[in-house]
């Protein structure tokens, strides 16, 4: 038995639970005992670098630029995440539909008084959607490894990365499967807003359940996106292309592509699962109509 702070901390320190003894009531793992246990191997960690280090560049002008906080959590969390065992799987999509459905509603969109579109929904916010959809859909993709356990969850909390000037940031749309592309939009552009303030709380940037991040609007055409623990998913979305596809007449007509990569944690996911959940994702994309229903 292990008590739920116990489990918590064993998460986030990496932590085997099954080489920890427990001295709690009747054998229990309490949060002391976590917190005396050392992780079975330690994953070298990033240092700044040394006189050694700088000897070797000692004919190359360089300056030195101290890390702050955010960029070394975030290098503490790479650290970690290259521990996870990662796969990945590839897919293109066609978004011709998806292209069509979002110039529909960006042209409906209501008139402010400078007879402007209020708002004007970005193509990531239906990606948001489509992937809050397909992890509704295949239910045990939407899941985490928590130590002795998995958690398998029953909404689905989709974190946003956001690139900021001195490193990166995952703000939550909680619940995106129950909210319209519109609630999705005027949510995440708060989020970003806050985000690049550095005005955002803990609540809202920690507790998601996948992660979507897009290089697409950088020109990337694919990418493999490196997982954000203790989340098992990351869905990488690259930038639309115009291609050329065979039909089944043998007849050839250009369309819109787009390269989706899923990174998964193997301890949850495995290759069917992962490929099921792409898949989902696929079909939202390929018929967006579909997120409306």
């Amino acid at each position: 038995m292990t008590t739920p702070l116990a489990r918590r901390l064993a998460v986030e320190r990496g932590i085997d639970l099954a080489n920890v003894s427990g001295s709690g009531p009747r054998g229990r793992i309490v949060a002391r005992d976590v917190e005396q246990a050392r992780p079975a191997t330690r994953a070298p960690t990033p240092s700044a670098p040394d006189a050694d280090v700088r000897l070797l560049y000692k004919q190359t002008p360089y300056r030195e630029v101290p890390v702050d906080r955010m960029r070394g959590a975030i290098a503490r969390r790479l650290v970690q995440a290259k521990t996870i065992p990662h796969f990945y799987l590839t897919m293109d999509m066609e978004i011709g539909r998806l292209i069509e459905m979002r110039e529909s509603v960006n042209a409906h969109a209501a008139n402010a008084p400078s007879e402007q579109p209020a708002f004007k929904i970005p193509m990531n916010d239906f990606f948001i959607k489509a992937w809050a959809m397909a992890l509704t859909r295949i239910k045990d993709a939407n899941a985490l490894w928590a130590a002795d356990r998995i958690l398998r969850f029953g909404q689905c909390d989709v974190a946003i990365a956001v690139a900021l000037e001195d490193g990166l940031i995952t703000p939550v749309i909680r619940q995106a499967e129950r909210k319209t592309i519109s609630e999705i939009s005027r949510e995440a552009r708060e989020l970003i807003a806050r985000a690049r303030a550095q005005k955002l709380g803990p609540d809202e940037y920690q507790g998601g359940t996948s992660t979507i991040s897009n290089l697409g609007m950088h020109g990337v055409r694919e990418f493999s996106a490196i997982l954000n623990p203790p989340q098992a998913t990351i869905l990488a979305i690259g930038a639309a292309r115009r291609q050329a596809v065979e039909m089944e007449d043998g007849s050839v007509r250009f369309t819109s592509m787009l390269t989706a990569t899923l990174s998964c944690d193997h301890r949850v996911v495995d290759g069917k699962l992962g490929a099921d959940v792409l898949a989902a994702f696929k079909a939202f994309v390929e018929q967006p109509v579909r997120m409306l229903i």
